[in-house]
């Protein structure tokens, strides 16, 4: 069936809809060029249509953007450049049509939606919290190719279009009428009238040499040289040169200055080189392996039980962040308990600062505000427990601790009352270990801080029903988490891969390799920080905590420099008290705080720091041993698969995305390669590179992870 309808009135204003059948948003796909280009003759040809409304048959959905799969049949270069080509001829067309067409907006309006929107002489959206508009390719490793780095920076200036495409950020409905996306925002009841109205006046073709904000830096070549080299600059600072497509997407918008002929080519041309590129590949798997999961269930053919009411146990920053989420994305009421007051009304100014901050932006209206806040209850003792569904607890990591906990809400709640512990090292089978019905205690982990990492660990143990199971990966989905199920043991998945590398990186500075320079050189990899700033960050006390436990059921590979104690022992917590491996002295404010070493630091460990080692030999023994123990958490079957391996270490540790993840970067390097320098750093350096049997064998057989 056609995924177009062109319903024309007497008015002589017609309706083109599209629904893209079985789908539950529409996108764009390149089978549709000739039936919109037949449409388009239609609406040319019919002197009694005097406009057209762009509009979508989905309920809450515009156009989410081009459909990524169709991607995957390009063989080549010049593949990808045509299909960019043929998608701006046919927008161009629409564009020069002497009709007026107006795009009507209601839900997401991103990627190749928000340029077919942007080809409409006007645009009207809805002020629903479910209307976006963005150009979001870069996160793909692409860049809008259907003519947005044209025609975004032509309608609301150079340094907003350019923001918008570098981050891949939306804007919300209120921001898109603010920056000049829209030229009006109203009621979804009034939507398509609005839209009747801007359809019935004459058509608004822009002149994009003209249309400019009028700034300074966008208005002389001057200022204009000034911009682009800065952007450059800010780009190559953040990216490493390790994602190519912010710089093409500033290179288009450059050309297009100019010469508009030449921006549009440039855009096809660039789109065409990075559909090929690696990054972008792996960047698309991510994409897919996402999507894929958003299907799943956590057990197969076990459906979820609803969770309406919630309860945290603890009112510190992980517990504030949990009930965050709660209330805000899963919008249940969240019933906090703590021991003081202080630990309660700390939970809630957790939400109450974020949800501020969106009202000042304008983000969030003050009574959506109230009203999400309200879903927020404290208190001291278990009133109000009775009746909840679902129990988080975030105290301290002390096994007697909860299994008190779970003995309390055991006594408290009701039978199907489920008990999810947030720890992140303790084993989930000690904590159910006196549990009188083990089969609700399951394991939900969520990482530092919760409003912000997408990931969640879901670690049910022997005895924790599929219900269970089902129903805590159905709630942290509702939470706005992406969520692995993982074995039960120490460490669990994300936190046993990380110890090794973090560890190594302890060693090479015992060694005396220069912290900043490990950092960098881990940096430069793709990792956001380096490992002594990420510890310094989640605390020196927490992240060392989980070493003796991984040690206890893995033995001496674990083991970390013994030196590390002297900075616990020296009260170097890192950036909560403002003593660590990085100086905190001067304001939190002050740009440079936190940038340099302290190089107390140095003279506490016994260390006189000499770079011994390069950037390769850093990232080799760090990395090396989190890819080997990836690789035995598949073979122990602590993880289902070597996608969700890979996702858990993006979303979880900030492995560096655009090299797909520890197994797919592992197929990457060859297990040649892979299991060859393993073995030379366990013959000349410490046996704890021993390859993985798992690996050894795949090298023997000839195999890879993925077969893709």
């Amino acid at each position: 069936m056609s995924a177009f309808t062109l319903s024309k009135q007497e008015s002589g204003i017609a309706i083109l809809t599209m629904d893209v059948e079985g789908d539950s948003m529409n996108t764009l796909k390149a089978s549709f060029g000739e039936e919109i280009a037949t449409i388009l003759d239609e609406i040319e040809n019919d002197s009694a249509i005097k406009g057209v409304i762009v509009a979508s048959g989905k309920k809450d959905s515009f156009v989410a953007g081009a459909d990524v799969t169709m991607l995957a049949a390009c063989e080549s270069v010049e593949d990808a450049q045509t299909l960019s080509s043929e998608g701006q001829k046919i927008f161009d067309r629409m564009e020069n049509i002497n009709k007026t067409f107006v795009a009507a907006i209601h839900g997401p309006a991103l990627g190749g939606g928000l340029e077919l929107a942007l080809a409409c002489d006007y645009r009207v959206c809805s002020d629903s919290a479910k209307t976006q508009l963005g150009l979001p390719e870069v996160q793909l490793g692409l860049l809008p190719g259907s003519g947005g780095t044209q025609r975004l920076p032509a309608l609301i200036g150079i340094q907003q279009a350019m923001k918008m495409m570098l981050t891949g950020s939306p804007a919300r409905a209120k921001q898109a009428k603010k920056y000049g996306i829209v030229d009006d925002c109203v009621p979804v009841s009034i939507l398509m009238d609005v839209a009747e109205k801007l359809a019935n006046q004459p058509a608004k073709k822009r002149d994009s040499k003209k249309s400019f904000t009028n700034k300074m830096l966008e208005d002389t070549s001057f200022g204009r040289g000034i911009m682009f080299k800065k952007a450059r600059e800010q780009t190559q600072a953040k990216t490493k040169g390790n994602y190519p497509a912010p710089m093409y997407i500033i290179d288009c918008i450059e050309a297009g200055l100019s010469n508009p002929k030449k921006g549009y080519e440039t855009e096809a041309q660039l789109f065409g080189k990075l559909v090929m590129t690696p990054e972008s590949k792996q960047l698309r798997e991510i994409f897919f392996a996402t999507t894929d999961m958003k299907k799943e269930s956590g057990v197969e053919g076990v459906e979820p039980a609803k969770v309406n009411k919630t309860g945290v146990l603890g009112g510190g920053l992980m517990g504030g962040g949990i009930a965050f989420v709660s209330a805000t994305k899963a919008k249940v009421p969240v019933r906090i308990k703590d021991i003081s007051e202080n630990g309660v009304a700390g939970a809630m100014k957790y939400s109450y600062d974020i949800l501020n901050k969106k009202v000042k932006k304008r983000f969030l209206l003050k009574t959506d505000m109230q009203k999400q806040m309200s879903l927020i209850t404290g208190c001291l003792d278990y009133s109000g427990y009775k009746h909840l569904d679902m129990v988080i607890e975030a105290v301290f990591e002390d096994v007697s601790l909860k299994q008190k906990m779970v003995a309390d809400i055991e006594e408290q709640c009701n039978e199907s009352t489920i008990f999810a512990s947030n720890t992140s090292s303790i084993p989930i089978a000690d904590i159910a270990a006196n549990a009188k019905r083990p089969e609700n205690v399951v394991g939900l982990h969520y990482f530092s801080p919760v409003d912000k990492m997408p990931l969640a660990e879901v670690i049910p143990h022997q005895g924790t029903s599929d219900e269970t199971v089902s129903t805590t990966v159905e709630f942290a989905k509702k939470q706005g988490k992406t969520p692995i199920v993982v074995k039960d043991g120490a460490g669990f998945y994300v936190n046993r891969i990380l110890a090794p590398y973090m560890s190594e990186a302890g060693f090479l500075a015992m060694e005396g390799q220069p912290i900043d320079a490990i950092d960098k050189a881990l940096v430069n990899f793709g990792f956001p920080v380096g490992a002594f700033k990420l510890l310094d960050e989640v605390g020196i006390d927490v992240g060392t905590k989980i070493i003796p436990i991984l040690m206890g059921q893995f033995g001496e590979r674990f083991a970390s420099p013994d030196a590390f104690e002297k900075l616990l022992e020296n009260d170097r917590k890192g950036k909560k008290n403002r003593s660590g491996f990085y100086d905190y002295s001067k304001k939190p404010s002050d740009k440079g705080n936190g940038k340099d070493v302290d190089e107390s630091v140095y003279e506490l460990l016994g260390i006189s720091p000499v770079t011994k080692y390069t950037d390769t030999t850093v990232v080799e023994r760090c990395i090396l041993l989190m890819l080997n123990e990836a690789a035995m958490c598949l073979e122990e079957g602590v993880i289902r698969n070597p996608r969700d391996g890979d996702i858990g270490a993006i979303f979880g540790i900030g492995f560096p995305p655009f090299r797909g993840g520890p197994f797919r970067y592992m197929d990457e390097l060859g297990m040649d390669h892979l299991v060859t320098r393993l073995e030379h750093y366990a013959t000349t350096y410490s046996d704890k590179y021993t390859p993985a049997d798992m690996l050894v064998n795949m090298r023997e057989e000839g195999i890879t992870f993925y077969n893709d």
